[in-house]
């Protein structure tokens, strides 16, 4: 019995030694000799303060579909900027694309998830080309979402799109 008495005594002893630490712990003192407040003295940040979070729509059949028909669009407007037939084994650049639509097709915002630091001049290329097609063509029961697409881009600035390529050539 005296063994557990003991041991329980140690362990609030360490309980109150540690919480004592905080408590005596000099304050800390601003640039002109005011204490500085603690960081759970401070009132959470409004919410405008908050970044907000670009979430990407899942990829499901239906968007997917859609990827479909969004790169279709971009064919047609640049029929002479295409890629014909099979891509290179080594493309000059790949470029993941993250369009923002609304639920008319307006694209909103171009962004890039994966850009090539040897080509940085392909990505703004494309981010026009994109804009100029706007309206792409309206996504339905979808709505406004993030398109996501895959350019291979040439060294002779055609290109194709992952999600409708004929594929690369092996040589």
């Amino acid at each position: 019995m005296a063994a557990r008495t003991f041991a329980a005594l140690v362990a609030a002893f360490a309980l109150l030694s540690l919480g004592a630490c905080s408590i005596l712990k000099p304050a800390d003192k601003t640039e002109d000799g005011k204490t500085a407040t603690s960081p759970t003295d401070e009132a959470p940040p409004a919410k405008s303060d908050v970044p907000t979070v670009r979430l990407i729509t899942a990829q499901t059949p239906a968007v997917r579909a859609y990827r479909k028909i969004g790169a279709r669009h971009i064919y047609k407007a640049y029929a002479n900027r295409i890629y014909k037939g099979k891509i290179p084994p080594l493309v000059y650049a790949v470029v993941v694309v993250e369009t923002d639509i609304d639920a008319n097709g307006k694209v909103n915002n171009v962004t890039f998830s994966r850009v090539p630091s040897h080509a940085p001049e392909v990505p703004p290329m494309i981010a026009e080309l994109i804009k100029a097609t706007s309206p792409l063509p309206s996504p339905g029961k979808l709505g406004g979402h993030t398109y996501v697409d895959t350019w291979l881009w040439d060294k002779s600035g055609k290109f194709q799109l992952d999600s409708i390529t004929l594929g690369q050539r092996s040589r």
